[in-house]
């Protein structure tokens, strides 16, 4: 008698199935990497409009001037530079520029991407870390 070895292996299904995941994934890191490299730009305009910031000769009004030429000269229009909230506490000037953003995937799904970092205190310096 004489056995036949069959090698099995990934039938159509299974391979579809793997194409349709990769695919989706591989869209939507596409889809979602524009806004992550627009949060970094973002994150790196008011750490500069922060650190710039002199409490003896500048105002809040100055602070929002350098971040309106800084956004304009970078395209920035997820956020706009009255939707970031700049108040004195304690004596100090606090930069809050806290957003999110609704990234369309595909028909009615959307991914909302929420940027909660960045708060920062003018007039002191930032490291990256």
């Amino acid at each position: 008698m004489k056995t036949l070895i069959k090698q099995q292996g990934m039938g159509m299904l299974g391979m579809l199935t793997i194409g349709v995941m990769v695919g989706f994934f591989v869209m939507s890191g596409i889809r979602i990497a524009p806004g992550l490299i627009e949060y970094q730009t973002i994150r790196e305009l008011v750490i500069q409009a922060a650190e710039g910031y002199d409490d003896d000769e500048d105002t809040i009004a100055d602070i929002r001037r350098a971040l309106s030429g800084s956004f304009n000269m970078n395209q920035i229009k997820t956020i706009k530079p009255r939707d970031i909230e700049i108040i004195r506490k304690d004596g100090k000037v606090m930069l809050n520029a806290n957003y999110e953003d609704r990234i369309p995937l595909f028909w009615r799904i959307d991914v909302v991407v929420k940027y909660d970092d960045l708060v920062f205190v003018a007039g002191e310096v930032y490291n990256d870390e």
